[in-house]
């Protein structure tokens, strides 16, 4: 890992705890939806570790290149499924919260498509990679996928 300094080395404890809830979150939901809501959330707020790490976790679970080019433009793609869009819709709503964009739309959308207990797991899954891309850009990390996949290992 690179970075201006190390938070997991800084707040051992808590980067423990952290990681563990992102990993529990994240497989409380399928895993191609977790990646899109990953790559899509980092996208939006310019975290470049985030999204190196996370389209090559995509690939790997299978996702094709179109899709994960077309992610920015997921509204105009014919690409993803409407339960995708309903995720993409609120992971854009709840990531972008302080523009004011209306989120009414986002959770008719969301309640359509996911049950209650996926809402919730979902909306964790987006505060989460919210999370991360905060850490990641904030010290500048950039962590190796390869790397990345080892250590969440470690921790589950």
């Amino acid at each position: 890992m690179t970075a201006k300094f190390d938070p997991f080395a800084a707040a051992p404890a808590q980067m423990k705890s952290w990681m563990g809830m992102s990993l529990a979150v994240a497989s409380s939901l399928e895993p191609g939806l977790v990646s899109l809501v990953e790559v899509r959330a980092s996208q939006i707020n310019g975290c470049a570790n985030c999204i190196n790490m996370h389209t090559a976790d995509a690939r790997q679970r299978g996702e094709t290149e179109q899709r994960l080019y077309l992610l920015s433009a997921w509204r105009e793609a014919p690409c993803y499924t409407d339960r995708e869009r309903a995720a993409l819709g609120w992971t854009e709503a709840l990531t972008r919260l302080s523009e004011g964009h209306a989120i009414d739309g986002a959770r008719t959308a969301l309640n359509a498509h996911f049950t209650e207990e996926e809402q919730v797991k979902l909306t964790l899954m987006i505060n989460v990679i919210n999370g991360w891309n905060r850490l990641a850009v904030g010290f500048g990390l950039w962590v190796d996928p390869a790397v990345a996949k080892a250590a969440a290992k470690a921790f589950a």
